[in-house]
């Protein structure tokens, strides 16, 4: 304890330098991106559905918690532990009992997996931990962990992937840890990983329920979740497929056909699967432990429990979703006087859906080359959009596809258009972020500002194929580290 203390009271004394070490983190990101994928942190756990009204951490988990490296003696302030103090994500700060998907930890030994969308050499990971008795309402500080890492893994400057630097895949080794054998019940769990080659550090914090001891009265196990995330409609099906060691298992495997609009809604779909494995199965179990260790099924998160003579070790959730044959699109007549200035036009065109989809228009060149591209969530009608054209006078196409809100149906359409006016474009190779994978040192991209971007040289040419927020050319508040404006 008075070790403990000693660190709190080292940490407490560099607080006035937190706040400086925070305006300047924005400035310091860097290719590195990853995250815990499980158990899955905060922000992960957002974008699987699991957590509601997470911002922007919902569509860049691999971003969320990236800062200064050097906790707890440095780095992220007190209060911004869970975000790294990047405003995007500082709904990940919001802190309570309630707030957060805990995940379920029945053993003791816990497999730390990482997943990178751009991997850079690490040089240490550690995982500290709430301190018993912590108030789980109160924003995370230092004050809320035991600030000795329960596990430390010394990972030596090595690339934590079997690809190059940069690249993007799973951790090449889980971390094996023990979960300190006096943690019970709500907690949170920080995991750091110290990049290497820059002055960063990620911090994933996972949210969890340790029932480690509570598994040995019933035998029950965690080994999934129902998450319902979309609505579906009539003759929909939902299956959840029971996986053993040797595949999937047929006998604990369930599926439930959706039989009108009602049972397609997200929370009555979720509660009718759960509720059809209870009836079918014996050792396989799904809903939510009570206080009195009874599982029953609720409308929203259900997970899933086995015991161990089933054989089963995890779930998977396939849904099958019928085509809607009777959605459409088109563009409608298109202009014919349509004439390029400085070889730029915004080309307005009409679409016709009698659904609501996502629209991607794509004007072609009569080289194949896109010169334009616009992406849009459009209402069912008539709906005028405008697509951002550089090119040369001359026979276009113009490309459309939309897709129905949920996903579940495709349609296409194509015509010719004829540019006129007057040339004097920009040379680009793509329109950002199109190709993204192959960019390299001299690539030059038109970005979403309307002006072209070429790649820098090695050794940041790299950067250049990170997507997300942060390198958008031109854009972005780290664009400079990769892109060089023409």
């Amino acid at each position: 304890m008075k070790r403990k203390m000693s660190a709190l009271g080292k940490a407490s004394g560099c607080v006035s330098s937190l706040a400086v070490i925070a305006t300047l983190v924005a400035s310091q990101h860097v290719a590195a991106h990853g995250y815990l994928n499980d158990p899955p942190s905060r922000a992960f756990a957002c974008q699987k559905g699991l957590n509601k009204d997470c911002g922007g951490a919902q569509y860049e988990p691999h971003s969320v918690g990236e800062t200064a490296k050097g906790f707890p003696a440095t780095g992220v302030a007190d209060g911004k532990i869970a975000s790294g103090g990047i405003t995007l994500f500082a709904a990940m700060d919001i802190q309570s009992a309630s707030r957060w998907y805990k995940t379920e930890i029945t053993d003791r030994t816990i497999n730390f997996d990482w997943y990178y969308k751009a991997s850079h050499p690490a040089t240490k990971y550690e995982y500290f931990i709430t301190q018993n008795g912590w108030n789980a309402n109160q924003p995370l500080t230092r004050a809320s962990f035991d600030l000795t890492p329960f596990c430390f893994v010394d990972a030596g400057g090595r690339q934590p992937i079997d690809k190059p630097q940069g690249s993007e895949g799973p951790a090449r080794e889980k971390h094996e840890c023990q979960i300190p054998a006096d943690k019970s019940g709500h907690h949170v769990i920080l995991g750091v990983w110290t990049v290497d080659d820059t002055g960063s550090a990620f911090h994933n914090v996972v949210d969890v329920n340790i029932v480690a001891e509570e598994q040995a009265p019933d035998g029950w196990r965690t080994v999934g979740n129902i998450t319902p995330t979309q609505t579906l409609l009539a003759g929909d099906k939902v299956k959840a497929r029971a996986m053993t060691g040797e595949g999937e298992s047929a006998e604990y495997s369930t599926e439930i056909t959706i039989a009108d609009n009602e049972d397609g809604k997200p929370e009555n779909w979720s509660f009718k699967l759960a509720e059809q494995i209870n009836r079918s199965q014996t050792l396989v179990r799904a809903g939510v432990r009570g206080e009195d260790g009874a599982i029953e099924p609720i409308k929203g998160v259900n997970k899933l429990f086995a015991k161990a003579e089933s054989g089963v070790n995890r779930y998977e959730l396939d849904v099958l979703m019928q085509e809607d044959a009777e959605a459409s699109m088109r563009i409608s007549a298109i202009a014919t006087n349509l004439e390029l200035k400085e070889g730029r036009l915004a080309m307005p065109f009409p679409v016709l859906t009698n659904r609501k989809m996502n629209v991607e228009a794509t004007v072609f060149n009569a080289a194949n080359k896109p010169v334009g591209v616009m992406t849009q969530l459009v209402e069912a009608g008539s709906t005028w959009l405008n697509v951002d054209v550089r090119s040369e006078p001359g026979t276009h196409e113009l490309k459309l596809v939309g897709v129905t809100e949920d996903g579940r149906t495709t349609r296409q359409d194509l015509v010719s258009v004829e540019l006129g006016g007057e040339g004097g474009s920009q040379d680009y190779d793509f329109i950002y972020p199109q190709g993204i994978e192959g960019y390299q040192s001299g690539t030059k991209v038109l970005s979403e500002d309307g002006n072209v971007y070429e790649c820098k040289p090695f050794p940041a040419e790299g950067w250049c194929q990170i997507g997300g927020h942060h390198y958008v050319p031109g854009v972005g508040p780290s664009w400079t580290d990769a892109w060089i404006a023409k």
